[in-house]
């Protein structure tokens, strides 16, 4: 109910005046000065409970992250993809997040390097600064008692055993094992085990009895003896490789005594094998079945196994099937798996997609660093990127990275503390060798007069602050020159 003064005098107001209504002028204005309007808002985080990765670009919260908090919850899988072109800070990524988890007590690290600088691995910095000595596979050192991995030591079934001796050499040989040849490992296998009892068998043993098999094996298939010498020819062919040639010395004796399996991080330095020889698989492949069997154990520890240049293991359709039956354990036995990749197109389009695609649907965390543009619209279609996050990925700098965890997508700047900096640093050759340049430069500079002697060099304290008398005056006649001449163009 209006009050009747009001009406009254509106409405002796409009008989004086007229109705009169009010028109407000339209406002032009920017996107940047309307957003100010609204209220500011920014995606959800993850909880406030794990490790610090850095901050969220767009609210500026600490973004935190950590799988084995998050799995069950937000996260179907504990397992991780980094995916990015050199130079823009994944190394940086793993090696802080590495270090950020073993300070929690349950946490166990162990890493796979397949990249090397000044003659030995990435990790070989943060493995220094822990106390811990790499396990470094090199066919050269291993010839001079360095490093062996027994791929038929007790400490694996009997069989994981015979798994691992199928992977290793369907992987030389690019295709399957047929019956035939798997039945001649098989009793091989077999036989060695039953008759290897004061010592590890070792794969000379295996290659030894491939070449001379047993009359038993035949007898047992009603086949004669030449016919499984036959069979197993290829195999021993494929298993002397690891006994008598190129990888010699690495997998054919006994597993090294004193690796250290309880170590809060362990490091298998892969720096000196070629990354592009079919070694590099092989050695994923050993590696992996060796740590399934001896490594991960129902104790109750979280681990991490982090793997660089992981396209070897993904591309591989053998190795591939190995390490998708180790992400599955793992989910039990909680073991996250960090697959570091440059580029998604090396994976899915290789010879092993249907495993890649697969592993990565394992991965229900996906960090993805600055890309070209065409890759970028690959990998935002194969991982279901949102439009606004494929198209902002040719633009990140380094240190920033498009993070997807289960759908939640933000945009995260990766944090480096000053005494983790010096660890995660991986350009010290480039940089070394920028600094010489630098000082051969500066040294012909000053020989030239352009630069001022080094007065830390003996007897240059006095020619140092001669050159700056000098500069003084000429820098005071140029000015004087200017001057004159200014004074010129205004008469």
């Amino acid at each position: 109910m209006r009050d009747p003064l009001s009406v009254l005098t509106e409405a002796f107001t409009s008989f004086l005046f007229g109705k009169v209504e009010t028109t407000r002028l339209p406002v032009r204005t920017s996107t940047g000065q309307a957003q100010a309007v609204y209220l500011p808002t920014a995606a959800p985080g993850l909880g406030d409970s794990g490790v610090i990765i850095g901050r969220e670009v767009y609210s500026g919260k600490g973004y935190i992250y950590d799988p084995f908090q998050l799995y069950g919850q937000q996260l179907p899988a504990p397992h991780w993809l980094v995916l990015g072109e050199s130079g823009n800070g994944k190394s940086a990524l793993e090696k802080t997040y590495v270090l950020r988890q073993l300070r929690f007590r349950d946490r166990q690290v162990v890493v796979l390097d397949a990249q090397g600088e000044d003659g030995a691995g990435e990790w070989n910095l943060i493995a220094q600064e822990l106390g811990i000595t790499p396990i470094r596979l090199d066919a050269m050192a291993a010839l001079d008692h360095g490093i062996r991995l027994n791929p038929l030591d007790p400490a694996i079934t009997t069989t994981g055993q015979l798994a691992l001796l199928r992977t290793i050499i369907e992987v030389a040989m690019g295709h399957g094992l047929d019956e035939r040849s798997g039945f001649a490992l098989k009793v091989a296998h077999a036989y060695v085990n039953a008759t290897s009892s004061d010592r590890q068998p070792v794969l000379m043993d295996i290659v030894e009895q491939l070449r001379h098999p047993e009359p038993e094996s035949a007898e047992a298939m009603n086949v004669d003896l030449d016919d499984v010498r036959a069979w197993g020819l290829d195999v021993a062919l494929v298993l002397d490789r690891l006994v008598d040639g190129d990888l010699r010395g690495m997998f054919d004796g006994p597993t090294t005594v004193g690796i250290d399996l309880d170590a809060p991080l362990i490091v298998f330095d892969l720096s000196h094998i070629d990354r592009n020889s079919i070694a590099m698989p092989i050695l994923m492949a050993i590696v992996g079945v060796w740590l399934e069997h001896t490594w991960i154990r129902p104790d109750r520890k979280k681990r991490i196994f982090l793997v660089e240049e992981a396209w070897h293991i993904i591309n591989s359709p053998f190795v591939a099937q190995l390490f998708q039956r180790l992400l599955k354990f793992g989910r039990r036995l909680g073991l996250s798996f960090v697959a570091v990749v440059h580029h998604l197109s090396d994976v899915v389009d290789g010879a092993a997609a249907r495993e890649a695609a697969a592993i990565l649907k394992m991965a229900s965390t996906r960090t993805i660093y600055a890309q070209k543009a065409d890759e970028a619209r690959a990998t935002g279609r194969v991982l279901g990127l949102p439009r606004w996050a494929v198209e902002i990925i040719p633009t990140l700098t380094p240190g920033i990275a498009v993070w997807d965890v289960n759908g939640n997508v933000q945009v995260v700047k990766h944090l480096v503390t000053e005494a983790e900096r010096p660890l995660v640093f991986t350009d010290r050759a480039m940089t070394e060798n920028s600094e010489a340049s630098d000082a051969a430069d500066a040294a012909e500079a000053r020989r030239a007069g352009l630069l001022p002697p080094d007065p830390h060099e003996p007897h240059e304290d006095m020619r140092a602050a001669e050159w700056e008398a000098e500069q003084r005056a000429a820098l005071l006649e140029r000015q004087r020159e200017f001057d004159e001449s200014s004074e010129s163009t205004v008469a």
